[in-house]
């Protein structure tokens, strides 16, 4: 099955209630009243954004598992690449099928997410910190590719969005997904962006 089909296959999905390996867990009854188990363990949800950071996992112990009790809010901010030369290559169709997934991922862990486009002559933002819903999934349907690489301008706004978000919310956790062929003429040095950052 290629990756578009993979990609339309995983947009039909939707999660109706918080199941399976990945999802928040729900306060305990024992050990900690309201909030939870008092301890963490390993029955916690999987941390992807930090599992992937440390590459593909290979068995269940490379896995980075969240505690259960007082868990912190979470932002995974996701910064697309839908240049003119991401469509010639199939690199959009794969990017589709893993935004596919990180967005229904975000929706079980009742994660925030942040998007940035980066296509055409600037970068574009189209979700700024809101939980995942129906709204972008259909725009991950219309996405389309076409213009320049903005890539360099879409990291200068997202580290300063980043760095403006800590200050409103220091106990927040953020990951920094940037999907991207990589095709740029030149990369000058760039300032280090503010939180974990994978790039794929």
């Amino acid at each position: 099955m290629g990756a578009a089909a993979l990609g339309k296959k995983a947009l039909s999905i939707r999660p109706h209630t918080a199941t399976g390996a990945d999802a928040r867990n729900r306060p305990g009854r024992l050990g900690g009243g309201l909030l939870g188990a008092a301890r963490s363990g390993a029955a916690g949800r999987i941390d992807w954004p930090a599992s992937l950071l440390k590459g593909r996992p290979q068995r269940r112990e490379q896995l980075v598992l969240r505690p259960r009790s007082r868990q912190a809010e979470q932002l995974w901010l996701v910064l697309v690449d839908a240049s003119a030369s991401t469509r010639r290559h199939g690199a959009l169709s794969l990017a589709k099928g893993v935004l596919a997934e990180v967005f229904d991922s975000a929706y079980r862990q009742r994660a925030r997410l942040a998007v940035l486009q980066a296509g055409g002559r600037e970068a574009q933002w189209l979700w700024q910190g809101r939980k995942a819903g129906a709204e972008l999934h259909r725009w991950l349907q219309e996405l389309g590719a076409g213009g320049g690489t903005p890539l360099l301008d879409a990291l200068q706004q997202a580290g300063d969005w980043l760095q403006r978000r800590q200050r409103l919310k220091p106990s927040e956790r953020q990951r920094l997904l940037i999907l991207t062929d990589g095709r740029l003429r030149d990369w000058p040095a760039l300032a280090l962006l503010p939180c974990p950052s994978l790039l794929l």
